[in-house]
């Protein structure tokens, strides 16, 4: 109905493209507008100006081999002042965040061994956030916050790290018996 009286609705947090004969015209912010489609004028998308999340799942292998699937968490938006850019530049936004994504992890990672990057892994999302929102600018998105939410070593190194562990403890609590027993005699 809105196309037939010239009107459409833009909903809150988001944006609408508008195009004559093909060429970019205008960005229509939340509200109603009249937009004559028989002088060429049409919808040519919404932008969303909410925050998105996209979770990337990277494997990737650490200075001691050990293979590691690092899920890092981005949260971005569109910037309302570069709707253009952002409606315009990229075609698949999840995409190319997805590729800097896995090339900040698979240049720092490797650089570490896996307990230190179990400590670093706060340095990793830093450096993947200042990288993702120099690029990204440029394309009109903002990067709001990038965690690194989940480090999975494979299986077998899973086992052992937890045996290590274990033994480690019964040591420790062998060694504080017996300190015991010889201060008690």
């Amino acid at each position: 109905m809105g196309q037939v009286f010239c009107c459409i609705q833009v909903d809150q947090s988001k944006v609408a493209m508008t195009e004559k004969f093909g060429r970019f015209n205008d960005v229509l912010e939340p509200g109603c507008h009249c937009l004559p489609w028989i002088f060429g004028y049409k919808v040519a998308g919404h932008l969303s100006l909410r925050v998105q999340k996209l979770d990337v799942r990277c494997e990737t292998k650490t200075k001691d081999n050990v293979f590691v699937t690092v899920i890092a968490s981005v949260q971005y938006r569109a910037i309302l002042k570069k709707a253009v850019d952002a409606f315009y530049k990229l075609s698949n936004t999840r995409e190319q965040i997805q590729a800097y994504v896995f090339d900040v992890i698979r240049s720092s990672v490797p650089k570490m061994n896996l307990d230190e990057f179990f400590e670093q892994k706060n340095d990793v999302a830093r450096a993947v956030e200042e990288e993702l929102e120099k690029v990204m600018t440029n394309y009109g998105f903002e990067i709001v916050q990038t965690l690194i939410v989940d480090i999975e070593p494979v299986e077998t190194v899973k086992r052992a790290m937890n045996e290590i562990n274990a033994v480690m403890r019964n040591w420790r609590g062998s060694l504080v018996y017996y300190v015991y027993i010889w201060i008690a005699h």
